[in-house]
């Protein structure tokens, strides 16, 4: 009997202890090898770059850049390599909008961790892994959007700036880091102010912590 082919995994995430606990985890699967780790999103960039893993597990909150940052420049990049997102939130707050975006599936770090094996093994093969609690949120919105929180309506750029300056970021710094002018930020800030009926950035930020999509 031929032994089973061998999937490469790359773990995304700021907390050494997740990383180790999971690169532990895995290691007693005969068909997982962990082949790379990352802390922040541009880490788990240059984890794709390099090709040395088949899937990239990451997590969404990480300093610096973050997973939704990193799942827009790695499926623009390297749109063939499955990622699998890991999160402390809850799948309501961001999977439908993350799958939308690209990602091959959505856990909650809350999960069993048999879980995530037969994720990551479903999506090396081509497939999204879809959990019950997903599926239902993405029958809900096939059916109708009257449901949706109004985050759900904005794009991936948007949920971007959304998301950076519910942490504080200025106009200015994410100009710098996403590599666009002040002006184009500004009109995305519009954008997602005029979408969530908000007036200002400290509006943005209750709303964020109140929904939990920052912690």
């Amino acid at each position: 009997m031929n032994p089973p082919s061998l999937i490469r995994v790359g773990i995304a995430d700021d907390h050494a202890i997740v990383r180790s606990g999971l690169r532990q985890y895995l290691a007693d699967q005969v068909d997982l090898r962990v082949t790379g780790e990352a802390c922040n999103g541009r880490e788990a960039l240059e984890l794709a770059r390099g090709g040395d893993v088949d899937v990239l597990l990451m997590d969404l909150s990480m300093p610096d850049e973050s997973g939704v940052d990193a799942l827009a420049a790695i499926k623009a990049r390297f749109p063939e390599l499955p990622v699998l997102i890991l999160s402390g939130f809850p799948e309501a707050h961001y999977a439908t909008t993350l799958l939308r975006q690209g990602a091959a599936g959505y856990l909650n770090k809350e999960c069993d961790p048999d879980e995530i094996v037969q994720a990551i093994r479903t999506v090396a093969r081509g497939r999204r892994y879809i959990t019950p609690g997903v599926a239902e949120l993405l029958a809900d919105g096939a059916a109708g959007d009257a449901d949706k929180l109004p985050h759900e309506a904005l794009s991936e750029r948007e949920l971007q700036v959304f998301l950076r300056l519910a942490k504080g970021e200025t106009v200015g710094q994410m100009a710098e880091s996403l590599f666009l002018s002040v002006k184009t930020v500004s009109t995305y800030r519009s954008r997602v102010l005029e979408k969530l009926k908000l007036q200002s950035n400290s509006d943005l930020t209750y709303y964020a912590l109140k929904n939990g999509l920052i912690q």
